[in-house]
Order: structure tokens, then C-alpha cells, then sequence
């Protein structure tokens, strides 16, 4: 007998000789269940390899939209795929793992003892998150390297990053949480730093339309970095522990100012493959002389926001022109584009109008004081800048001066720059998922590692919360049936809305409608918040048929 997994998130004792297959052997993954869930899950070592990628570089990420959809979309199979072998050395915390996943991606957003109202199976969650191996990179093992496995693949992907405070201010002081925030009494909590991947549209959109940020296919988390922070003294340089000789403009913590550098680390090289691009997309906090180096000894891309006004190798006087920020005012321009910003804290949706322009500079090394580097003097880089020229009244200005490794020419290179550095937003709906819709800073658990251990489960909920979205988009007029959910669902989608949905995008719209999306032509697909607020109703729209079936059962034919 056996203890598996199976596909409806129950654990059964079954025979071996069972003919069907199963997701899960004792918290491994078996054979039969990587040929079901599409093949590209990590194994770690030890465990079953993952199978074979589909000759046309297929697989869960590959060329079967549908598939993707449906196992992002099934709570049980997701599972399965992303949580298949974590690097723990016993199969009851990996069961017990396996089993919290499966009921955080069935019931994003509910509290511990909300979703374990059981007290022994509450208790177990925490004495998991309590173990030694209960780390963030012990869990999410078999996610990365899934996630990995699909970078692997033809293609150019977006390696998007950034820094998010994870904060658990106004309780009673947690044993080893750091400062956040401005340190303040009470601000306690960690800076999550994550790089997740998405795939970028092997078609770019025709530069004529109004540019809204393309449906990005998301690949998942390829490293996450959990960084408790300690203040230092305000006369104190972070970055060598000695005296201030002068005041600094903006003075970072080691922690910030080497977080960039170990992600890159971390990530490793990208593969030796012409036929696969890796480009690391980071906003201004990413604007380290060192980060950009890094980069290219890795073999990555890059696309980052310029934050300080380098000094640029040049035969003209000390001027203005001799930096970044001056020397910009004179490149040349390629032409305009159109690009919608979305709505943020404060700030309506709008599209602004800008003139890009583009040219080569190369950048002088800073000089670090009392320590040698191993990098280039000078690094030269491609400059795009994308400003708007006559803003709206009343409007804070837009303007983006990014670094690119590679060269510009042609306003067509130029905006597909802009558009991938607009594509980072992705990453701030990717937080607020965590934080908000997740519920990672409303977790009530005693220490920094217990708090550490289960955000970093819900961190690959999350990704699942994002991508259902994105799949959304780009599987539009798949049918239905690869939407994910069953025929009862669907057929109760149909009455509940009295809609007659025959595509996924009519399912996201139908689905949305029950969250409170007024489905206008104008409002587009719903977000993940709508879309999850909608499966919440239609969850219980189907519990209820399914009661009223026990009920009233049908009499006898």
C-alpha cells in the first residue's frame, strides 16, 4: 500500500499495482504523474528527473496554452507541479507541505486556522513551519527549478526584480524581525527581494495603437532573497563600517546595497544558448555600477532605470554634458509612442505621450574607497529615454532614462525597450497578490523564521494568483473547457449569469462579473482581485447546488 495524492487534493492508501496514475508517491512525484502535469517539474537530486520537453519546446510553459491554463487553474495539479520535492529530508513534512499549498492556492487569502479549522492539521502547519528545514529555499525548491527548466527553452524572457517590505508593525515585538520602514517604534518585518520570470511575446504589437503592457506569459519565481535589515548609526557609512567622510546623498544598508548583486549571483548564468535571452529588468533602486557589471559576466541582459547621474567618458570640459542626466538632452530622437500608465495609489489610468530617444555612452567606474574591483573602468551602454514633452495640466511628469546592453538604432528597438521596462509593473501586482490578496502580512505567527516559512508558500501561490490573470489574456479564445473549471462549474457560471460561455476570455468576463466587474468594453479583462472574488462566489454557488443535490436527490427512473 501507498500513500499518494491524488488529483481531487485528498490522501488515499492505495495499491501499487493501481492502473491509475498518481500525482504523488509518498510526497515524490511519480513518472506517471510528470507525463499528466506536462513534464518540466524540478526533481531534486535523488528524486525522478523531470521528463523530456516536447520537441517544439513545449511543456506546461510551452505551445498548449490550454494545458498551461488548466493546471495553473487546478488547485491539485498545481500543486503537484510546483510543490512536488521540496528539499525535506522526510515524506510527512513533505505531504504536510504538499497539503497547506493545496489549501492556500484552493482558498487564497484565508487565515491558518481558516483554512485548518482542525486542530490537529492547524497544529501540524505550524510545527512544520517551526522544523530547521522549514526554509524559503527548501520550499520553493521544486518551483524554481520547474521554473528554470522553462527559461531553458527558445526564447527571450524578462527576469523582473525588485525590493518589497514585508512589514508586521503595531504588534508586540518578533523574535528576529529587523527594521523597516523608517525604523520607527513598532516597524518590524523583512525586505522580500524577488526576481520573478515571464516570457516575453516572440510578436511585438504594431507601434501604431495605444500601448498597453502585452499579456505576459508569467514563468514563475527564479529566486527569492529574505533579508532581515539592522539600522545603523547616522554617521556610519553600511557599505564600510567606517566614519562618514562626507554626507551622502542616499546612504543604503548592506543588505540593499548587495541584494542586487547576490540575485545575480544567485540566478546564476543564463544559458549557452543563441536561441535563449535572459534580461534582468529593475527599477532605480538597481542602478549599481557593479549590478550592471555582474550582469554581463552572467550573460544577461539588462534593462535598468538610471537613479544616479554618472560621470560619462568624455573629451569635453567638467560640465553638464559630462553626465548622464545632461548628456541625454542631446540624443537624438527616433520618434514617439502612445503608452497607457495604469492606475496607481492616487493616480487615475492615463496615456501619455512620449519622445523617445536613444544613443550610446560609456559610463565611468565609481572609485570605491580602500577596496579593489575587478570590474572595467568604463562600461559602455545604450541610453533610452522616453520623456513626455508637453505633460497634461496638473500631472507629474514621466520620464525614463534606462541602460541597455544592447544597441539602439530604430524607434521600432527603442520602444521595445520601453515597452519591456513598462512590463515591470507586473511585479508590483505581483507583491500587492502576496501582501494583499494572499494575506502575508496578516500572518499571526511568533518568530521570523515561522512568518519566513510561510510566506514563502504563499509567495508561489501568488505567482499561481498572477498568472490565472495573464492566462486569461493570452489564451482568450481557448475554449471553455481549458479554462480549468469542471462542467457543474461552468454549467452554474451559465445560470448565475445568463451567459452562454464558449471561450476562456467569456469565462475570465463571467467570472468577473460575479466578483463586480461591470464587464465594459472600456474596463478590459478583470483583475486578479476581481476575477478571485468572483471564483470565491461561484464556489459557493456551486456548494450549494451540490447540498441542494444531497437534499433533494432525483427520484429513481
Amino acid at each position: 500500500m501507498t500513500r499518494v495524492l491524488g488529483l481531487d487534493g485528498s490522501h488515499e492508501w492505495v495499491n501499487h499495482s493501481s492502473a491509475l496514475p498518481v500525482l504523488s508517491i509518498h510526497g515524490r512525484r511519480s513518472p506517471e504523474a510528470l507525463q499528466v502535469s506536462g513534464g518540466v517539474a524540478g526533481a531534486a537530486s535523488g528524486d525522478v528527473a523531470p521528463a523530456d520537453p516536447e520537441p517544439d519546446g513545449g511543456g506546461e510553459f510551452g505551445s498548449a496554452p490550454e494545458l498551461a491554463l488548466q493546471s495553473a487553474s487546478d488547485p491539485a495539479l498545481w500543486t503537484n507541479i510546483h510543490f512536488a520535492a521540496p528539499a525535506l529530508n522526510h515524506p510527512r513534512r513533505v505531504r504536510r507541505l504538499q497539503t497547506i499549498a493545496l489549501a492556500m492556492a484552493a482558498s487564497p487569502g484565508l487565515s491558518l486556522p481558516q483554512l485548518f479549522p482542525q486542530w490537529y492539521d492547524l497544529k501540524a502547519a505550524y510545527h512544520l513551519f517551526d522544523h530547521p528545514e522549514a526554509t524559503p529555499d527548501a520550499f520553493q525548491v521544486s518551483h524554481r527549478q520547474q521554473t528554470r527548466h522553462a527559461l531553458g527553452q527558445p526564447g527571450e524572457y524578462l527576469l523582473i526584480e525588485d525590493t518589497s517590505v514585508v512589514s508586521y508593525s503595531g504588534r508586540l515585538p518578533i523574535e528576529g524581525l529587523g527594521a523597516v520602514g523608517h525604523s520607527s517604534e513598532g516597524q518590524t518585518g523583512f525586505a522580500l527581494h524577488s526576481v520573478l520570470a515571464v516570457r516575453w511575446p516572440d510578436a511585438a504589437p504594431a507601434l501604431e495603437a495605444t500601448e498597453r503592457r502585452p499579456a505576459l506569459e508569467v514563468v514563475g519565481l527564479l529566486d527569492q532573497q529574505y533579508d532581515i535589515r539592522t539600522p545603523h548609526p547616522p554617521a556610519i557609512d553600511p557599505r564600510t563600517g567606517k566614519t562618514r567622510r562626507r554626507p551622502l546623498k542616499k546612504v543604503l544598508s548592506p543588505e540593499d546595497w548587495g541584494v542586487w548583486e547576490r540575485a545575480t549571483d544567485r540566478v546564476g548564468p543564463a544559458p549557452r544558448n543563441a536561441a535563449v535571452r535572459w534580461v534582468r529588468v529593475a527599477d532605480r533602486e538597481a542602478d549599481i555600477y557593479e549590478y550592471l557589471c555582474g550582469c554581463l559576466e552572467q550573460g544577461h541582459g539588462f534593462l535598468v532605470r538610471a537613479s544616479q547621474d554618472r560621470a560619462v567618458v568624455s573629451t569635453a570640459t567638467e560640465d553638464a554634458a559630462c553626465y548622464v542626466f545632461g548628456a541625454v538632452s542631446s540624443l537624438p530622437m527616433l520618434g514617439q509612442l502612445h503608452l497607457e500608465i495604469p492606475a496607481r495609489a492616487g493616480k487615475a489610468r492615463r496615456v501619455a505621450a512620449l519622445t523617445i530617444t536613444a544613443g550610446t555612452m560609456a559610463l565611468k567606474g565609481p572609485r570605491r574607497l580602500g577596496a579593489r574591483t575587478k570590474w572595467p573602468k568604463e562600461l559602455t551602454v545604450t541610453v533610452v529615454r522616453a520623456f513626455e514633452a508637453a505633460p497634461p495640466a496638473g500631472v507629474e511628469r514621466l520620464e525614463w532614462v534606462l541602460y541597455h546592453d544592447r544597441g539602439v538604432r530604430t524607434l521600432s528597438e527603442a520602444v521595445d525597450c520601453v515597452r519591456k521596462y513598462a512590463s515591470r509593473w507586473i511585479i508590483e501586482e505581483y507583491h500587492k497578490a502576496l501582501k494583499t490578496g494572499m494575506g502575508a502580512e496578516r500572518l499571526q505567527l511568533e518568530s521570523a523564521s515561522r512568518l519566513s516559512a510561510a510566506v514563502a508558500v504563499m509567495s508561489v501561490v501568488a505567482v499561481r494568483l498572477l498568472s490565472l490573470k495573464e492566462w486569461a489574456r493570452i489564451a482568450a479564445e481557448a475554449p471553455a473547457s481549458a479554462a480549468g473549471l469542471s462542467e457543474l462549474e461552468l454549467a452554474v457560471l451559465r445560470e448565475a449569469t445568463g451567459r452562454g460561455v464558449v471561450t476562456v476570455g467569456e469565462v475570465a468576463l463571467a467570472v468577473g462579473h460575479l466578483g463586480g466587474h461591470l464587464n465594459r468594453k472600456s474596463d478590459g479583462l478583470p483583475g486578479w482581485q476581481t476575477l478571485w472574488r468572483g471564483m470565491t462566489k461561484l464556489g459557493l454557488l456551486v456548494a450549494g447546488v451540490r447540498l441542494a443535490r444531497r437534499m433533494d436527490p432525483p427520484e429513481p427512473g
